[in-house]
C-alpha cells in the first residue's frame, strides 16, 4: 500500500511539472499527423494484459517488425530524439496512475515474448512491471546493440531478453529503498544527459560487493558508449 501511494504521488507531481513538456511534444508530432500517442498490448502483474502508452515515434500507420533498433528507417526524425532522450515513455506516468505499472519495475513485454511457463518469468511477472529497471538502465543503448546483430528479432529472443529477465529477477531479490531511490537517479541522470552512459560503470555502481554471473554475461555485449 505504501508502495502504491508512493507510486500515485510521484506519477502525478510527474504529470504535473512535465505538463508543458507533454503539450509542446504533442503540437510537434500533430504537424507529422495523427495520432499523437502509441499504445501496445504488454503482459503485466500476474500476466495480466494492459495497454500501455507511449508518445508515437515512428511514421503513422506503419507496420513491420516487433522490435526497432536504431537503424530502424520507420522512426521519424523527432521519434528518434525523443527516443534517444525516453521521452517517448513519459506517457506512462499515467500507466502507473491508472495501476497497470509502477515507476520500478521489469519492464513489461508484448505477449509474444512472454513465456509463463519459464521460471523467471513466473517471477517477474509477481510484481507491477515499472518505467524503469535495473534492465533497462543498463540496456538504455539497446536499439544501438541491436543495430549490430543480423537476425535481430532472434538475438533479442535468445540473448537480450534472458540476460535481462535474469537482471530483473535478480533485482528484485535484493532490492531496497537505497537502491531504488539510486536506480530512479541514474534513470534521470541518463535519460536526460545519455553523454557518458557506461553500462559497465553504472553496473558496478549499483551492484558492489555482489556481482553475479548473469550480470557479467549481460555487461560484455557489443555495445556503443555515449562520448564523454
Amino acid at each position: 500500500m505504501v508502495a502504491r501511494i508512493a507510486d500515485c504521488f510521484l506519477a502525478g507531481l510527474g504529470l504535473i511539472i512535465l505538463f508543458p513538456l507533454f503539450c509542446l511534444i504533442s503540437l510537434i508530432l500533430l504537424k507529422e499527423g495523427r495520432p499523437i500517442m502509441f499504445s501496445q498490448v504488454r503482459v503485466g502483474r500476474n500476466g495480466r494484459p494492459f495497454r500501455l502508452l507511449k508518445f508515437r515515434s515512428m511514421y503513422p500507420n506503419c507496420g513491420g517488425k516487433e522490435i526497432t533498433a536504431s537503424d530502424d528507417d520507420r522512426v521519424t526524425p523527432i521519434g528518434r530524439l525523443l527516443r534517444r532522450y525516453k521521452l517517448d515513455e513519459l506517457p506512462q506516468l499515467w500507466n502507473v496512475i491508472k495501476g497497470d505499472m509502477s515507476i520500478l519495475g521489469p519492464r513489461p513485454e508484448i505477449p509474444a515474448f512472454v513465456n509463463p511457463q519459464n521460471p523467471l518469468w513466473v517471477s517477474v511477472l509477481r510484481v507491477r512491471p515499472g518505467i524503469t529497471s535495473l534492465a533497462s538502465l543498463l540496456f538504455r543503448d539497446e536499439e544501438c546493440v541491436l543495430a549490430l546483430a543480423g537476425n535481430q528479432e532472434e538475438y533479442y529472443r535468445s540473448v537480450l531478453l534472458p540476460l535481462k529477465l535474469r537482471l530483473e529477477a535478480e533485482y528484485l531479490t535484493k532490492r531496497n529503498a537505497w537502491t531504488d531511490l539510486k536506480l530512479v537517479l541514474l534513470t534521470l541522470r541518463y535519460s536526460f544527459f545519455p553523454r557518458g552512459f557506461d553500462r559497465d560503470r553504472i553496473y558496478r555502481s549499483l551492484h558492489e560487493g555482489h556481482l553475479q554471473r548473469a550480470h557479467r554475461e549481460a555487461i560484455v555485449l557489443p555495445s556503443t558508449k555515449e562520448p564523454s
